[in-house]
């Protein structure tokens, strides 16, 4: 037998195409895990300040009215009937008031899973800001059906109006890159250059890149590829090859029957080892403690579990 471990087959049950497929914006949004579990309306009046829940992440629509955000000593932002905003961090040190007359908002909360990937979402601001303009074609639809679900108590109704939040902070990630606006990681897709090299990170997790052979892609000396990818994606490229097949990985372990060795092996490592050794150091938790969380939850499903 000659063929050379690029060329070897991975197991069918691995599934890794289903999750580095399609667009690059889609592979990385498709990591982040969120969960929603309250949608409300809020009216307040001239100079009321909104109370939002500490530790949570916001998506807000100001459906009538204007009202003034701010952080800390930052000038204060003013917001328009139809903008959505959205909160990616839980602060303590935020100010959202009515201005001159009363104002009515849709507000969803969620959370964002601790163990989605986290280097883009350390990279998001603490407010990303979509204009009515930009967001009338979608939100008013969107929140209005969470609406009615939050109103209409039925069976399954939590686990819509979470969906529909997933939903609804996806739609505004996405209009925010397409404004060409976003900072941080998703900045690294508004660059033709840049985009090329993570595309081709995202769909071939097994190849060995090399710094030169990201630059040629990019069109780029090798000094100046890493300068703009560090500078967009906040990441070295080799550090974010590695934190990006082990966000794969994890995605892997969580919906996967395949062995951890196998897991391993699909994103790049060439041991069980090695591959254990980065999940530890990266999620702080080992790959079998996740691996044996899926089966025990799968146990738990099964009759007389």
């Amino acid at each position: 037998m000659t063929d050379s471990p690029e060329h070897l087959t991975i197991l069918p049950e691995m599934q890794l195409e289903g999750f580095t497929n399609g667009d690059l914006l889609s592979q990385v949004l498709a990591q982040i895990r969120l969960t929603g579990d309250r949608v409300y309306s809020a009216t307040l009046e001239p100079g009321e300040r909104l109370a939002l829940e500490c530790g949570s992440a916001h998506v807000c629509l100001l459906q009538t009215g204007q009202v003034q955000i701010r952080r800390d000593a930052e000038a204060a932002m003013q917001l328009a009937p139809g903008d959505v905003f959205l909160l990616p961090h839980a602060l303590d040190d935020l100010t959202l008031t009515a201005a001159e007359g009363p104002a009515t908002l849709a507000i969803c909360r969620f959370w964002f899973d601790a163990g989605s990937f986290r280097s883009m979402l350390f990279a998001l601001p603490w407010l990303i800001h979509i204009r009515q303009a930009e967001a009338a074609a979608w939100s008013e639809g969107l929140l209005h059906f969470m609406l009615l679900e939050a109103r209409d108590v039925q069976p399954g109704g939590a686990l819509m109006v979470s969906r529909l939040i997933d939903l609804t902070v996806i739609r505004v990630l996405r209009t925010w890159v397409q404004q060409g606006a976003a900072s941080g990681w998703l900045g690294g897709l508004s660059d033709a250059r840049i985009a090329r090299a993570l595309k081709a990170i995202h769909e071939q997790p097994r190849q060995q890149w090399r710094i030169e052979a990201l630059a040629k892609l990019a069109g780029m000396s090798r000094s100046s590829f890493c300068e703009r990818f560090s500078t967009l994606v906040g990441r070295a490229p080799l550090r974010y090859q590695n934190e990006w097949r082990l966000t794969l990985a994890r995605t892997l372990l969580a919906t996967q029957d395949s062995r951890i060795g196998d897991v391993g092996f699909a994103v790049g490592y060439e041991s069980e080892a090695a591959f254990s050794r980065a999940y530890k150091a990266f999620f702080g938790r080992s790959p079998r403690q996740d691996h044996g969380a899926r089966a025990a939850a799968n146990g738990a499903d099964q009759p007389g579990g």
